[in-house]
């Protein structure tokens, strides 16, 4: 029984060990250029080409992503539905009546800033991004496991 035990915590330990994933070098350094203070980073591999690091910055949960050169991509980060411009909250009104906020995001990306929200109204939910004025930019049907653009 003692055997069994310890080759399961053994297992368990390895496994742990391997789901571990740490970026190149320089996304790395990257990172730590323009989110010095960034705590709890957790990395994780987008795709062959990306790196997504998630992690707290003055007790708000971000996210950001750099490609494998280090260069930054997107930062994403989480909102009350209480911090979305008023310009954005009155396009939803107007626009998504009867839809719930879900999961209201800040995004920057180089030349942009602006807002993503999940809308949802009884099955559907809609991916939208707007721009700081409020206007849409884009909006995608997400649908359970897959997303396709309207």
């Amino acid at each position: 029984m003692k055997t069994i035990t310890f080759l399961l915590a053994s297992l368990l330990i390895s496994l742990g060990a391997c789901s571990q994933v740490t970026p190149p070098k320089e996304v790395g350094t990257a990172f730590q250029k323009k989110f010095d203070q960034g705590q709890h980073v957790r990395w994780s591999r987008e795709n062959d080409r990306e790196w997504e690091a998630e992690f707290v910055l003055d007790g708000a949960k971000m996210s950001a992503n750099f490609d494998n050169s280090g260069s930054w991509i997107e930062t994403e980060k989480a909102l009350k539905k209480s911090e979305l411009p008023e310009s954005v909250m009155k396009t939803i009104k107007t626009d998504f009546p009867g839809y719930k906020i879900s999961e209201p995001e800040q995004v920057e990306k180089p030349g942009f800033n602006g807002y993503e929200v999940e809308l949802e109204k009884g099955e559907q939910t809609l991916e939208v991004v707007f721009s700081e004025d409020g206007n849409i930019l884009s909006k995608t049907t997400v649908e359970e496991g897959a997303e396709e653009e309207d």
